[in-house]
């Protein structure tokens, strides 16, 4: 069984094909990275299989479950999580406040609007857990617009395992970052539990390789290749399209 597979899944924007006949599958528990120059594609591909684009041709599975006309919050209940290349949080919330919110999302208190946050004991443990599990406990009560750039990317990963995703999707995840913030988040994703299936988009050549059990590469919306990293390094036509080096 795979964890993801998409079928010949396809996106036309007008006269515009911003993905052309994807195949990918990604078995459990594997690291795929998803590599190709701006304008790929990588993001799009992201977006169909979240939900937030309806492919125009194709097929999504999650765990031999049809997710290609499934809305975004069901494929969230079934296990697909994601990261957004630029920050989506909660500016004014706390960083505590924001991880109590990612744990009620998928916790049956979710239900519940008569009841205060305070009366779910559970719900703060797993939110103060999570915090100090990847190294957010003594910031759980600033306010998440005051946090550096770096520790907002390490706050959206902590709310994206809230909901103990199956497979996790990053689209870049070290964007913008200093060399010592890439290296902590870097360190964070290698340390993620092996029981989750990974597709990270990275355009940080150095974070793809060391994250990557598998890589795909991308090329004007169209699957060019994927193999194992010693497969894509020695691969020419790779280098000659992506990194822009001539191997001929």
């Amino acid at each position: 069984m795979s964890a993801l597979t998409v079928e010949g899944i396809t996106k036309d924007f007008g006269g515009l094909r911003a993905v052309d006949r994807v195949t990918l599958t990604a078995k459990p528990g594997e690291r795929l990275a998803i590599i190709g120059p701006n304008g790929a594609g990588k993001t799009t591909l992201f977006n169909l299989i979240t939900g937030l684009l309806p492919p125009s041709e194709g097929k999504i599975t999650l765990f031999d479950r049809e997710l290609t006309h499934l809305p975004i919050h069901r494929r969230a209940r079934l296990g697909l999580a994601r990261t957004f290349q630029i920050t989506t949080l909660f500016q004014n919330l706390t960083v505590l406040q924001s991880a109590l919110l990612a744990v009620q999302a998928s916790d049956s208190a979710r239900f519940t609007l008569h009841r205060s946050i305070a009366s779910y004991p559970h719900l703060l443990d797993r939110a103060q857990t999570l915090l100090s599990q990847w190294g957010l406990a003594d910031r759980k009560e600033t306010l998440t617009k005051h946090l550096s750039y770096g520790e907002q990317r390490q706050l959206e990963l902590v709310l994206a395992l809230a909901g103990t995703p199956k497979v996790l999707l990053l689209d870049e995840p070290t964007a913008g970052l200093s060399p010592a913030e890439t290296m902590s988040v870097s360190g964070m994703m290698q340390r993620l539990p092996r029981d989750i299936t990974i597709l990270i988009i990275e355009h940080d050549m150095d974070v793809a390789f060391d994250l990557a059990d598998r890589i795909a590469v991308l090329f004007q919306g169209r699957l060019l290749t994927q193999g194992t990293k010693e497969e894509i390094r020695n691969n020419p036509e790779v280098a000659e399209i992506y990194l822009g080096t001539d191997h001929a």
